[in-house]
């Protein structure tokens, strides 16, 4: 009976020696893999959150150095976000206060700089969106007017289809095209939710240029149909 068990134990090792000779490159090879790819994703993950830390706590000095009012220094700490975590949220987000606190002292310029760049290479699409309704304003201002309206066209989000189509009627205004600056207005108007406090001062516009667009039967239909 031993015998037999042993003859049975032995065929049963020649097996498996078999097995992992034929097959055992290969599941060493993906055991390999697999290992190493779970490896590779905690590592991104620590990784992730190790940037996003160091990330909150620069923002906090940006935050502190905007406070201080010193434009250079601002400039300075916000080139050192972007280097160091274009990857992360609070670039954008340091990017559009910077951006505002640089336009207020009157370096224009670098603003606009700042801007583009939020505006470009936002992994987020709404600082991206707003970055780039800020810049088409400073265009306005500068009546730099095609390309303010250039920059509009990368503002594809219908969250900020609204705000685009009215930045475009204020456009159209300042070009002293009237038509275009009523069609832009009420696609704004149509675009916002009855109960947004920014409808009411685009139906300001709409009035100035001598349309109700609560009495337009065609624009009230499609708020109805939003509703």
């Amino acid at each position: 009976m031993a015998n037999h068990l042993d003859l049975e134990e032995q065929e049963q090792l020649d097996q498996l020696k078999h097995f992992w000779k034929q097959y055992g490159n290969a599941i060493s090879w993906c055991l390999i893999v697999v290992l190493g790819a779970f490896a590779a994703w905690n590592g991104y993950q620590y990784w992730q959150r190790s940037q996003a830390a160091q990330a909150a706590a620069m923002f906090d000095e940006v935050q502190k150095v905007a406070a201080s009012h010193d434009a250079d220094k601002l400039e300075r700490a916000f080139n050192d976000m972007k280097e160091r975590f274009s990857g992360t949220a609070y670039a954008p987000l340091s990017g559009l206060m910077v951006a505002k606190a640089l336009y207020d002292a009157g370096k224009v310029d670098s603003a606009i700089g700042i801007l583009r760049w939020v505006g470009d290479k936002s992994s987020d699409p709404g600082y991206a969106a707003v970055a780039r309704l800020r810049l088409a304003g400073i265009l306005l201002d500068t009546k730099a007017y095609d390309e303010a309206l250039k920059v509009l066209d990368g503002n594809s989000s219908p969250e900020f289809q609204g705000l685009t189509a009215d930045r475009r009627g204020d456009i159209a205004m300042e070009k002293g095209d009237k038509a275009l600056a009523k069609e832009a207005y009420l696609k704004a108007y149509q675009a916002m939710d009855a109960q947004t406090e920014y409808r009411r001062l685009v139906e300001v516009k709409l009035n100035a240029l001598g349309v109700d667009p609560a009495a337009d039967k065609s624009v009230a239909g499609k708020n109805e149909v939003s509703k």
